[in-house]
């Protein structure tokens, strides 16, 4: 019996290990520079800690992704694509990035040095 209580709480510890571990896996980077890759080529690289209140608009064959950057946040705004999974991601704030597939775009939390804060051409 005094084995199964042991093999319960090493069970019971990885468990809480694993659940930790995810929690700061997908918790949000701690550097604010953000990027928006449009098919592998990065459009903007922004500190979103020093980025003053504005929207953008990444256009796609035709289509356009408004994207708002909003007291140092920022998210998808409005998309001219017919999921709108971008939109309803909502504010960037994980390692997760804002994905809009027909559109071939990405925000995302990059480790960049903080040189770059306007358009990359």
């Amino acid at each position: 019996m005094n084995q199964k209580k042991w093999l319960f709480l090493i069970c019971g510890v990885l468990l809480l290990a694993g659940v930790i571990g995810s929690i700061l896996v997908l918790r949000r980077p701690r550097t604010s520079q953000v990027e928006i890759v449009q098919d592998g080529r990065v459009l903007y690289s922004f500190d979103l800690s020093s980025e003053e209140d504005q929207t953008i608009d990444v256009e796609y064959e035709g289509r356009v992704n408004r994207i708002e950057i909003r007291d140092h946040q920022i998210h998808v705004l409005e998309a001219d694509c017919p999921d709108q999974v971008c939109v309803n991601m909502g504010w960037l704030d994980s390692a997760a990035p804002i994905v809009c597939l027909p559109n071939h775009l990405v925000i995302q939390f990059t480790e960049g040095s903080g040189s770059l804060d306007a358009v990359a051409g």
